[in-house]
């Protein structure tokens, strides 16, 4: 694990949330430490979606806190959350269609404070500087991710388990602390699946993962510790095998105790 591994990165304290007279999460907590992969996992409509995008900005807390103590903020909107220390990727890939793979991972490197995307289009000696510093990153990071191979390429020329490691090395260049990642197994192949496995183990010696997925041939063992939502609230938390021998987990995927 990485150097200050178990500091907090993410903490949501009794969060609810309501859309009209629906209640899609309540009184949920849980949180993030540097260093830790965990697994967000619960039937559909368990309210998965829901807690994301409260951490994300996207959806308001009705009522509790979304803390951010790294910077020591809370409830923060979407285009704050790099400040954080927090970065997301999305269902699928959504990658940019009409611009590179090598466009669409500099375009992550907007938010940077040294100098990000929007600089690198003005020709002066500083934009110059920062067009060539982050296109040297992007093209680090595509390749600690083993897929700068198709650097130049459209991403619709490439396979899509490739296009969604590009996704995940778009995320990684605003230098999170924090990586939320959105069913990252959907569409893979077995052989692809391993690949995203190791990668994610890797990249949890700089910094946490929080996931989202349904593919719990895939979760359980990356995972260290996993949270269990049903109906929007936590029905169980903790390490792969604790959550599978639950009872509450057992009823809520089967519809049976155990």
């Amino acid at each position: 694990m990485s150097e200050g591994s178990g500091q907090p990165i993410l903490a949501l304290d009794r969060v609810s949330v309501d859309f009209g007279g629906l209640r899609a999460l309540h009184d949920v907590s849980f949180g993030v430490a540097n260093g830790e992969i965990v697994g967000l996992i619960g039937p559909n409509g368990a309210g998965k979606t829901t807690a994301f995008n409260v951490v994300c900005g996207f959806v308001k807390p009705t009522a509790g806190v979304v803390r951010y103590p790294l910077i020591n903020k809370s409830n923060l909107r979407p285009n704050q959350l790099s400040r954080a220390g927090i970065a997301r990727t999305l269902q699928g890939v959504g990658l940019f269609t009409h611009c590179t793979v090598l466009e669409n991972v500099m375009a992550g490197g907007q938010t940077r404070p040294d100098g990000g995307f929007l600089n690198s289009f003005v020709a002066t000696p500083r934009g110059i500087r920062a067009e060539r510093r982050l296109r040297d990153d992007a093209m680090s990071t595509l390749a600690r991710l083993g897929v700068d191979n198709v650097a130049n390429q459209l991403p619709s020329a490439i396979p899509y388990g490739t296009a969604k490691k590009v996704s995940v090395a778009r995320a990684l260049m605003s230098q999170p602390s924090l990586l939320m990642l959105d069913e990252p197994a959907s569409g893979l192949d077995e052989s692809e699946l391993s690949e995203f496995a190791a990668m994610i183990l890797d990249l949890r010696s700089s910094m946490g993962v929080l996931l989202v997925e349904h593919n719990m041939e895939f979760v359980m063992p990356l995972v260290e510790r996993l949270v269990v939502l049903n109906f929007g609230e936590v029905i169980a938390e903790g390490t792969p095998t604790e959550v599978r021998n639950n009872d509450a987990v057992v009823a809520a995927y089967l519809g049976v105790a155990q």
